[in-house]
């Protein structure tokens, strides 16, 4: 059975010159730019990938986009399959309150994944690429950068016109930040101290999927990881936060991560609406209840178009996000080369039961 999942992947997900149509190389390579920033958002929510919804030949073909601009940083692939991890995921009827409906839970195995009928199984991958580290005494400890890259797909019926969640800002410029930050630090005459996993998760939109498959299957051991960074909606800029180029981390103060970067002159402040609980709304919650410091990098000003079908490339500010992207890649580095972060008092997450 794996042997065919393997080639239903390959035919789903191979690379090829006419798939990717992505960014061109602009710019400096220590150094994102507002125009080479737009190029690879508009290609990650253009129309053409129908929103993107977990599973779908338009999430597959952002998986290859992603896949190529890891192999042109310079990164080593990192999944089961090349640049991509498998994920084994598949619909399942569940029954409340008297209603029916199918939704997709993820499987302990392929295995188990198989028993379903074919019309149920779906393929879905994580995208990983690793830098691996300089530092002999460092270099078996991980940091794990990461973005969701599926959105919610189509809508039943047209608004205005238009259908589809482009999902410009959530998330495709954390994944365009992603990208970036891994070229850069690639390009480096210095590279990092410790290893960085870049990876690009399928499934968050219906259940951290792919984060919690990774998280099963890491890269690198668990135990090494000493931190995990999301980068999550940072298309256009928050007044709380400070306005163009500034952003902010959620969970601040539950570990030493906030305090490390402040100290270092990153411009990532607290976040302003703790009340929305946006610590616990995101892939790095499922890292920090593992025990890694994890938080997530954002600069969601809860602008109305959140899961709708006006989250488009033309409302992002390409010049915000070029700043926290390269906020973000001094951010990355430095929890590469220095000390790791830990959690302050009463600020791990209680493991659920």
């Amino acid at each position: 059975m794996r042997f065919g999942t393997r080639v239903v992947v390959a035919a789903v997900f191979t690379l090829s010159p006419l798939s990717i149509g992505c960014a061109q190389r602009s710019g400096d390579a220590d150094s994102a730019t507002a125009q080479r920033v737009m190029s690879l958002l508009n290609a990650l929510s253009d129309d053409s990938l129908k929103g993107r919804a977990t599973g779908s030949p338009g999430e597959a073909a952002a998986a290859r986009i992603i896949a190529a601009e890891l192999a042109r940083a310079g990164l080593q692939p990192a999944g089961d399959s090349g640049w991509f991890q498998r994920v084994p995921i598949a619909y399942q009827t569940v029954t409340r309150n008297n209603q029916s409906r199918r939704v997709m839970r993820l499987q302990p195995s392929f295995a188990a994944r198989d028993t379903f009928p074919v019309a149920d199984r779906v393929t879905a991958v994580n995208v990983a690429g690793i830098l691996v580290g300089s530092d002999p005494a460092l270099r078996d400890e991980a940091v794990v950068i990461d973005a969701h890259y599926d959105h919610v797909g189509t809508a039943q019926a047209p608004v205005n016109g238009d259908s589809i969640y482009n999902g410009a800002d959530d998330d495709a410029s954390g994944v365009v930040t992603v990208l970036e930050v891994a070229r850069m630090l690639a390009a480096s005459p210095q590279r990092p101290r410790r290893t960085i996993i870049f990876l690009l998760t399928t499934g968050e939109e219906v259940g951290l999927l792919g984060t919690r498959w990774y998280i099963e299957h890491p890269v690198r051991p668990l135990e090494r990881t000493v931190a995990n960074l999301e980068i999550e909606m940072i298309g256009r800029p928050d007044p709380l936060a400070g306005g163009t180029g500034k952003a902010w981390l959620t969970g601040y103060d539950r570990s030493t991560m906030g305090q490390l970067l402040r100290d270092n002159g990153i411009p990532l402040v607290a976040d302003p609406r703790p009340g929305q609980r946006f610590f616990e709304r995101s892939d790095n919650f499922a890292f920090a209840l593992r025990g890694i410091p994890a938080h997530t990098i954002s600069s969601f000003n809860m602008h109305t178009d959140y899961h709708t079908v006006t989250d488009e490339a033309r409302l992002v500010d390409a010049a915000h996000m070029a700043a926290v992207i390269n906020a973000t890649a001094r951010a990355a580095r430095l929890l590469a080369d220095g000390p790791a972060p830990q959690w302050m008092p009463n600020g791990r997450p209680a493991a659920r039961p």
